[in-house]
């Protein structure tokens, strides 16, 4: 069985959230945010490493509030950097060096099953670099910064990234050490193993895997979560069950 480490990152500034809330700490079904994210990876016996890269403000709260949690999920807690880009890496340095892939989740996807997690995970197996993404099905119109349409994009072959993205560990690795620091900020890590020329194969995943940008997200995410495939009870966080989050 391949061993794969899964890299959790929500070290993002949350600009777009909103408020004084930590989006990190947003309650989605009954969960902090990070929590639910984090416990999508923890049954897997695949999973040889989970780790959470949280930004420097929130390490403290972490590694105090949230330390049993951490603890009891065997969460690796790392601290991450001024970009993704930059806690990415954070990430990749700690991972364990057993784990021959690496899956890179987004915190702010809350709403996966484990299907969809099997289907790119063997898919990176295959082809060494695997996202999940959606077809762009809606009309795409490239906007001036009046606010007047400019063109209709066509939307054949375009379609829409999502998380995780899992990577054969050495075309990660490689990716990231041969970014420049000059290089504009990738927005995803696709985009990277795409820029150090490997090639990243898409499987077509399920619109439901939304991110939370803003706070009206936790609303539907909380909807979609209940229309999701439940998972088995009993798992690692039954010992928080009784927590007030």
């Amino acid at each position: 069985m391949p061993k794969y480490a899964v890299i959790v990152v929500g070290a993002g500034q949350s600009s777009r959230f909103g408020g004084e809330e930590n989006k990190v700490l947003a309650v989605v079904d009954g969960q902090p945010l990070f929590v639910r994210a984090l416990q999508l990876f923890v049954n897997r016996p695949d999973v040889c490493h989970l780790l959470f890269v949280a930004a420097p403000g929130d390490v403290e709260t972490m590694r105090t509030k949230y330390a049993p949690n951490l603890a009891f999920m065997d969460v690796t807690l790392v601290e991450g950097g001024k970009e993704r880009h930059d806690s990415v890496a954070a990430g990749l340095a700690a991972v364990k060096p057993e784990a021959e892939y690496v899956a890179i989740h987004d915190c702010a996807r809350p709403c996966v099953v484990q299907e969809w997690i099997d289907a790119v995970f063997a898919e990176a197996v295959k082809s060494g670099a695997a996202v999940p993404a959606t077809r762009v099905t809606a009309t795409v119109k490239s906007v001036g910064p009046q606010g007047f349409i400019e063109k209709t994009v066509p939307r054949e072959g375009l379609w829409l990234a999502q998380t995780p993205q899992v990577f054969r560990r050495d075309v990660i690795e490689a990716a990231y050490k041969q970014r420049k620091p000059s290089d504009p900020p990738p927005t995803d890590d696709a985009a990277l193993v795409e820029a150090s020329g490997f090639a990243v194969k898409v499987i077509e995943s399920d619109p439901r895997n939304i991110k939370i940008t803003t706070k009206g997200d936790l609303s539907l995410a909380n909807a979609i979560i209940k229309s999701l495939p439940q998972p088995k009870r009993g798992g690692p966080l039954g010992a928080f069950e009784e927590a007030k989050w």
